[in-house]
């Protein structure tokens, strides 16, 4: 009888290195494992010889990047989607997509089941498993730091479990801090950064932001043409939405951009603390942000920011593939129909400044906006919109005055202020 088939998300790592083995041991599974780059720059080739070498009977290597930023990092821009004011999202962005995938191959080979390698304390589980569920809710998953049949506590026993099994160890033993990159960002936690009270040790971690201290000492312009909200070009040569990233990160990265120190809210209930470095990202939703500025009326742009909160949410706590999402997905789509135009930005140090936008549906007005009275704009006008505008609080002010109470009756009270 054929043995039931389980589908890996395989990295490459300790943890997935490890699951191979622990699978076809307490499981008798076939293991076919899935390899899903979105930009980490691995070398895949080795990655797959060593599934293969540990144990999985096939190995897939799927290219997703273009999809990913096209699919995923760009719908998350267009709404200046936020997590707790910081977090760009980097990391919950790609796990919906890596969890479609595992699905489509499951599919293909017939499967009973989806095996995955985060952790019972971590975010990851929930968006991989709620886009499993949402494709395939029939396909059982396999948590393995979740299993009753896993009992390796820490890292060092993952080690001396390979170890003992002559397996090679993927990794140094004094492997520092839990990482995930992808084209989008790189994240960093543990080590000193489990204490709040640490400063980052930049130095050491960072790979691919200098600091601003070690940035030049001249400032860099970035120009990035908009259509519909989406990036199609930079410094005025159009580019596919990878070749654009990856040119946006090495220039980010040079002028030390991007960088985020963050404690934030696990969908499990905890706090954990990691710093980002997103340095293409952040120059993306900045530039993007002032085009925004520029075409969205106010209370298009001031309902944009209630839904913006309300995406960032969704996407950080695994729910992409609902109806909620979907449905704001489509307002943010409408919004930024006429978010087409170039902006300019300039970079030094860190930091990110606007130099600079256009738009053929730009809404400002440069008539209206001066100083100089023109035909669009009577000063006069003011004088009745701000007596309709100002109508509530006068009503309530002579209800005060003759009531004898509230802050207008107290209106002629002289508080007692030093003056020269």
């Amino acid at each position: 009888m054929a043995k039931d088939t389980v589908i890996l998300s395989y990295s490459g790592g300790l943890d997935t290195t490890v699951i191979i083995p622990w699978l076809k041991e307490n499981y008798d599974f076939g293991v076919v494992a899935v390899c899903i780059d979105l930009g980490q720059g691995d070398d895949w080739d080795a990655v797959k010889k060593r599934a293969l070498a540990t144990g999985a009977s096939e190995c897939f290597v799927v290219d997703a990047r273009e999809e990913y930023i096209r699919d995923y990092i760009y719908p998350a821009v267009k709404a200046n989607a936020v997590y707790e004011d910081r977090y760009l999202l980097g990391t919950s962005t790609a796990r919906p997509l890596i969890g479609k995938i595992l699905v489509e191959y499951a599919r293909r080979k017939n499967a009973a089941a989806i095996c995955h390698g985060a952790t019972g304390k971590g975010n990851d589980q929930i968006r991989f498993e709620l886009a499993i569920k949402a494709f395939a809710p029939d396909l059982s998953v396999i948590a393995a730091w979740r299993d009753p049949k896993w009992n390796l506590a820490s890292r060092e026993d993952e080690i001396a479990y390979l170890e003992a099994r002559n397996i090679p160890v993927p990794m140094k033993k004094d492997q520092s801090y839990s990482r995930d990159e992808n084209i989008w960002h790189l994240s960093h936690e543990g080590l000193e950064l489990e204490r709040t009270e640490n400063e980052p040790n930049w130095k050491h971690m960072l790979q691919l932001t200098k600091t601003p201290e070690e940035a030049p000492d001249r400032a860099e312009y970035v120009k990035i043409d908009f259509e519909k909200g989406i990036p199609i070009a930079l410094n005025d040569k159009k580019l596919r939405a990878l070749e654009l990233l990856q040119e946006l990160n090495k220039i980010g990265g040079r002028n030390g951009v991007g960088l985020a120190d963050i404690v934030e809210n696990r969908v499990v209930g905890m706090k954990s603390r990691g710093v980002y470095e997103t340095p293409g990202g952040a120059i993306l939703y900045f530039a993007h942000e002032m085009l925004d500025h520029l075409c969205l009326d106010r209370d298009t742009y001031a309902y944009k920011q209630q839904i913006a909160l309300k995406m960032s949410e969704l996407i950080y706590g695994g729910k992409w593939f609902t109806t909620l999402m979907e449905s704001l997905t489509a307002f943010i789509d409408k919004a930024e129909e006429n978010v087409t135009g170039w902006v300019k930005v300039k970079l030094y140090k860190g930091g990110i400044y606007g130099a600079g936008s256009s738009s053929p549906y730009s809404l400002y007005n440069e008539s209206i906006a001066s100083f100089t009275t023109g035909s669009l704009y009577d000063h006069h006008d003011a004088q009745g919109f701000i007596t309709l505008y100002g109508l509530p609080l006068k009503v309530r002010a002579l209800m005060e005055q003759a009531q004898g109470r509230g802050q207008a009756a107290q209106g002629g009270t002289l508080k007692k202020r030093d003056t020269e």
